[in-house]
């Protein structure tokens, strides 16, 4: 094995994955390609070497070539919190979420910022977009919805200060939204606090390797 496929496996084991095919699977990467790049029957170049490191929080140059440090300069917390559980019930509803301490802690995802948030996916509800012990992140910034967001499945907060996931639809008139649950009913003509894009879904079994107790 060269010195670039140690690099990789280290990062990778660093990041919380025991396996190659569990950090394949987590971030939608071919196994078999990802397999012979760790142990070094097929180098990767160094475009494959930058999503690599977004993917497990080192840089690109000392994954490829050890140039510098493996950290990024200036990273922000290597861990953000799981603020709350969603799907217990069909609604969709986060519960214990937001101003509470955190139980728990998960990896910032790929790509993903100091402002990023997890949600623990509890039951069978939601089941078709995350399945139960699932971890769905997002970025926490309270920004209002955005034109991209209409069909997709987010957080939201509303105006009765629940934070639910749902798909966001278009309301009746301007500044009104129908919210579409996963498994239950649909909640019309919503006023939101605000809504933020599901950054990354991480698999149950994935999950409980990378959750840690916040103490």
């Amino acid at each position: 094995m060269d010195g670039r496929a140690e690099r990789l496996r280290q990062a990778r084991i660093e990041r919380g994955f025991d396996t190659a095919a569990a950090a394949a699977d987590a971030f939608g990467w071919s196994r078999n390609t990802y397999a012979a790049n760790e142990n070094g029957n097929a180098p990767f170049s160094y475009r494959r070497a930058k999503a690599y490191a977004a993917a497990f929080g080192v840089t690109a140059e000392w994954l490829y070539d050890a140039t510098g440090a493996a950290a990024p300069a200036g990273a922000a917390a290597e861990f953000v919190p799981v603020i709350g559980h969603v799907g217990a019930n069909p609604e969709g509803v986060v519960l214990f979420a937001l101003g509470q301490d955190p139980a728990e802690i998960a990896p910032i995802p790929p790509g993903g910022t100091e402002r990023a948030r997890a949600l623990r996916v509890v039951g069978h509800s939601m089941r078709g977009l995350a399945d139960d012990g699932a971890l769905i992140y997002f970025e926490d910034q309270r920004t209002a919805p955005t034109p991209d967001m209409l069909g997709q499945v987010v957080v939201v907060e509303v105006e009765t200060d629940e934070v639910l996931v749902k798909r966001l639809l278009r309301g009746s008139r301007p500044g009104l939204y129908d919210l579409e649950s996963i498994a239950g009913p649909m909640r019309r003509d919503a006023r939101l606090r605000w809504a933020a894009h599901i950054t990354a879904i991480i698999p149950p079994f994935q999950a409980r390797r990378i959750i840690r107790g916040a103490a």
